[in-house]
């Protein structure tokens, strides 16, 4: 198979022992090019490697590559003004998303089966969708972010991504030492609510309303909408990046330098007010969720849109459903439920409280598995 240009950034010379596994190039590996998706570190050749990395070695995996990405993984869309717009393998013509866009193709490409991908608003769960594969968001801080570029410290989360469940499963149990696995007897051993169906386009509304009725005990839910707290991630950018704009504004692609121009304007009085939101969110949030296990949505509102669509077109709704958990920090997994709009991958969300990663990979497992049944001749 000739590997699709727009995917990989670094290749190993020799593919080392082990099981492969692709990482976003956001994460440092040791004497592999590391360029976080910027020409300003097109040369950057990383001593040691991100703690993430460092466990799946010593797990027995080995780093096939890094992935391309969006610039500095500020973006939904992966089309990268330096290293090219990662495609979809699964939609030729269409966005494979963003941040983690080239680990999402390489999977669904089929080159490999595992990858390694960040999600700070939906960058792990986005392009999982679209490619049509499983991405998961763990926890916030139970995989380390150590040797990984950050984008918004405490909204950026480490996580897997795999063809199947049970890959994400395999790699969380060696991300995460001592990670205990549960099993589900069945579905109906869980309580869950559903909500905003009525945010999707019509065919992805369908595809996850047939995927929440495989779970017995669900009831709608009015959870609440994405919290207005953005302005704190953008002083988290801002902070980032504070040392490195300043005479490099060139150096940044259009579309991450006006994200960036913005996120530096961000006022003290903006950022106090975000905080407060945030932690008001979080109550509203546990108040929707209480006396249920799991909650039901789509990943996203819509199928992989054209490739040469304007992301700051696309990103507030595209970020809409998957944002809100990366400000709660709680576990969500992406699966595919079946074709939608144009023939495209539609995805279902799973999503747990903190610390209830198990559950929602368990509940995930079996899902999985009456989807593929569901669809068998």
């Amino acid at each position: 198979m000739t590997p699709l240009p727009g995917i990989w950034l670094a290749r190993p010379e020799r593919p080392p022992a082990g099981r492969p596994v692709a990482v976003k190039d956001l994460l440092d590996t040791a004497g592999l090019a590391t360029t976080y998706g910027s020409s300003l570190f097109a040369d950057h050749v990383p001593e040691r490697s991100a703690e993430a990395v460092l466990r799946l070695e010593r797990a027995g995996y080995a780093v096939a590559g890094k992935t391309n990405l969006h610039e500095f993984a500020y973006g939904i869309s992966s089309q990268n003004p330096h290293f090219g717009t990662v495609p979809n393998p699964r939609a030729p013509g269409r966005l494979a998303g963003g941040s983690s866009g080239g680990s999402a193709a390489a999977i669904a490409a089929g080159e490999v089966e595992l990858a390694l991908g960040t999600d700070s608003g939906g960058s792990i769960r986005i392009p999982a969708a679209w490619c049509g594969i499983v991405g998961f968001k763990p926890t916030h801080g139970l995989v380390p972010a150590d040797g990984c570029f950050p984008l918004a410290p405490s909204y950026d989360h480490v996580g897997p991504m795999a063809a199947t469940v049970e890959g994400c499963c395999e790699l969380m149990e060696a991300l995460v030492p001592g990670f205990q696995q549960i099993e589900l007897e069945s579905l109906e051993e869980l309580q869950v609510g559903i909500a905003w169906l009525d945010r999707a386009d019509p065919l992805v509304r369908a595809r996850v309303e047939e995927a929440a009725a495989l779970f017995p005990r669900r009831r709608a839910i009015d959870f609440p909408p994405a919290p207005d707290d953005y302005r704190l991630f953008m002083r988290e950018v801002a902070d980032v990046h504070r040392g490195l704009y300043p005479g490099n504004e060139d150096a940044y692609g259009e579309n991450v330098r006006g994200k960036i121009e913005r996120c530096l304007a961000v006022t003290d009085a903006e950022v106090a007010a975000a905080q407060r939101e945030r932690a008001a969110y979080a109550e509203r949030a546990a108040e929707a969720l209480e006396g249920l296990d799991l909650l039901v949505t789509p990943t996203l509102a819509f199928v992989a849109p054209p490739a040469d669509v304007d992301e700051l077109e696309i990103r507030e709704r595209g970020i809409a459903l998957t944002y809100p958990f990366d400000s709660l920090g709680w576990p969500a997994l992406a699966l595919p439920c079946g074709a939608a709009e144009d023939g495209l991958p539609a995805s279902v969300q799973l999503v747990g409280r903190a610390g209830d990663d198990a559950r929602v990979l368990a509940a995930g497992r079996l899902l999985a598995s009456l989807l593929r049944g569901a669809a068998a001749p």
